[in-house]
């Protein structure tokens, strides 16, 4: 009893704190809301299973790459967006224009299906307390949100929207910390009571690479930054990105570092609402608020990416394509991947399609770098970045079951 009411004592003081004018009030941290939300929705609760059920004991070294490709990622996207500040009013090269126009477009596309990730993992865990606990059961409830989704942003817009975004950011941050406390409590008494379990990895070689590969989606969102400019400026949204990425990552290594050696989870089968199970281990009530969690980061996650994917697409079309008309082709697509393939394929569509935007921001770092004579060595850097993106889109592999 005692540990959920700690749980539940952290989830409200930091639900208050993330609500306190002087923080909500500051530009970088709202600037900052947005990449956060989609970092930390796109995979948080489904990836501690995964990476645990793979890679056993080398699980937070997953992670750590993980994270640390997706800075260098963001690295790659942040200097185009300082080269974009210093160039104003220049035009680039041709193959600088073709590269970014064609980044755009695959961004665009790859939001569309994240969505779809977002919210089937959404429908997932809404129905997993149930007694309709059932695929069809979880992909109804997914079409049921796809809709209220396109109404809001049909009729209401952006502003609509981000309202709703902020709120379930600031649940779902304050249920992460109640977790991680409550994890942190468990992960003592298994030191102490010499209980550490060491799980050997059920994956090697090349084919542990290239479910790595699959997974790159789940530390993807940093990129929504790139598209705030309307509202912030590039100095604001350049540290925003940053702090998103530092913050992110310092959750995920904490949760895979006390998750990966406290749980022993041979024959049980791996899901997408796996965490539900493995927590009630820890307090009975972490059920409960991982639903809600899983709710909101999914749902938190969607709302961004639907916002960046309808303001992205009426730029590349000059305006012929509005942001209704835009979340229209959106949750159209999203419904039929929502009942034409599972959650764990989906990821696996969408790590490759974001790792496609990926490859063209750090070939056009590249390009831009090469032009200033004074950085061959970064766009070697960002060369190789390139070829790295272009490895995940082939490679990259799903989730076997």
């Amino acid at each position: 009893m005692y540990l959920n009411a700690v749980i539940l004592l952290t989830v409200v003081a930091v639900m208050l704190a993330l609500w306190s004018p002087r923080l909500h009030g500051r530009p970088t941290w709202r600037a900052m809301t947005t990449p956060l939300a989609s970092i930390i929705g796109s995979g948080f609760l489904v990836l501690g299973p995964i990476l645990n059920f793979a890679y056993g004991v080398n699980a937070p070294l997953v992670m750590l790459a993980l994270c640390l490709g997706a800075y260098l990622f963001g690295a790659a996207i942040r200097y185009n967006m300082s080269m974009l500040q210093a160039e104003a009013g220049r035009h680039g090269s041709r193959l600088e224009t073709l590269l970014e126009t064609t980044a755009s477009a695959s961004l665009g596309f790859a939001y569309i299906i994240s969505v779809a990730y977002y919210l089937n993992l959404f429908g997932a865990f809404g129905v997993s307390l149930t007694e309709a606990n059932q695929p069809t059961d979880a992909r109804l409830l997914t079409s049921a949100v796809y809709v209220l989704i396109l109404m809001v942003g049909w009729t209401r817009g952006f502003r609509a929207l981000e309202k709703m975004e902020y709120a379930s950011v600031a649940l779902k941050l304050a249920i992460i910390a109640g977790l991680l406390v409550g994890l942190g409590i468990y992960f003592i008494q298994h030191v102490s009571a010499h209980d550490m379990i060491l799980r050997a990895p059920s994956v090697s070689g090349w084919h542990a690479i290239a479910l790595a590969f699959g997974l790159i989606v789940t530390v993807q969102g940093f990129e929504t930054s790139r598209y705030l400019g309307r509202d912030y400026d590039t100095p604001t949204l350049i540290r925003s990105m940053k702090l998103a990425q530092w913050i992110s990552t310092g959750i995920y290594m904490s949760y895979i570092l006390l998750i990966s050696y406290t749980f022993d989870i041979d024959g049980q089968p791996l899901t997408e609402t796996a965490i539900i199970g493995m927590m009630a281990a820890v307090a009975p009530i972490l059920s409960v608020l991982l639903v809600a969690a899983g709710l909101a980061a999914q749902f938190s996650a969607a709302v961004a990416d639907t916002s960046g994917s309808g303001g992205l697409l009426t730029e590349l079309t000059r305006g012929r394509l509005t942001p209704r008309r835009s979340y229209a082709l959106l949750v159209a697509v999203g419904l039929a991947l929502t009942w034409s393939a599972d959650v764990f394929h989906i990821i696996s569509y969408a790590s490759r399609a974001f790792a496609l935007y990926y490859m063209l921001q750090a070939a056009l770092a590249a390009a831009k770098a090469w032009r200033d004579a004074n950085s061959p060595w970064r766009a070697a850097g960002f060369a190789a970045l390139a070829l790295l993106g272009l490895a995940i889109v082939v490679l990259g592999v799903p989730v076997e079951t």
